[in-house]
């Protein structure tokens, strides 16, 4: 199989599905994602590890099929240039996380650390069903709490586009068509861990 420009070229050996996970704008239009397939996302997420496992994350899924009018609308929250290529999403996600701990009320620090690993979770999970999923935070927060009807004690930290990869041809800005092609880079390891202090 030809290596992908997207998949990494790892220093240190890692898993095969973290070194082909990487975020597309460019998605197929015309290729919904089954129901059975969404669902194995969020059982993936389910099983993401939490404080107390109180699992504060609450996604909401808007299927562009099958809620075609608030899909529009909470399309409609994201900035203009997240709006250009996220119309072809079949899926938008919103991540709903709960900020006090259900049985006690009280403040849980690590609620998005926690939502995190949930959806970096549901990410590799994706990859291994030849999905894509492109997070953004450029969306009108407000707005979508009204159109969601998100309650107090839910902060939105970001929108999911799901679907399969499509052609970057089809992007309307030729910044976001350049970027679909050149490969990932990261910082080296050694940029960011220490041994013993920082």
């Amino acid at each position: 199989m030809a290596l992908h420009p997207k998949h990494a070229l790892p220093d240190h050996d890692i898993h095969e599905l973290i070194g082909q996970r990487w975020s597309p704008r460019a998605f197929d239009a015309a290729r919904p994602v089954s129901r059975a397939d969404v669902m194995k996302l969020f059982e993936a997420a389910r099983w993401a590890p939490s404080s107390f496992n109180a699992q504060p994350w609450r996604f909401i899924v808007l299927e562009r099929e099958t809620h075609r009018d608030v899909w529009q609308r909470m399309l409609a929250t994201l900035t203009p240039r997240n709006q250009s290529w996220a119309a072809a999403a079949p899926l938008l996600v919103v991540i709903a996380v709960r900020t006090t701990f259900e049985q006690t009320g009280t403040p849980n620090m690590l609620a998005w650390y926690d939502a995190g690993q949930a959806v970096a979770t549901m990410s590799l999970q994706a990859t291994a069903q030849g999905l894509g999923l492109r997070q953004m935070e450029g969306f009108d927060r407000a707005r979508a709490r009204l159109e969601l009807a998100v309650p107090e004690g839910y902060d939105i930290p970001a929108v999911i586009a799901v679907g399969y990869v499509g052609d970057p041809d089809t992007l309307p800005h030729e910044s976001h068509r350049d970027a679909e092609r050149q490969p990932r880079r990261r910082k080296k390891v050694e940029e960011f861990v220490s041994f013993g202090k920082l």
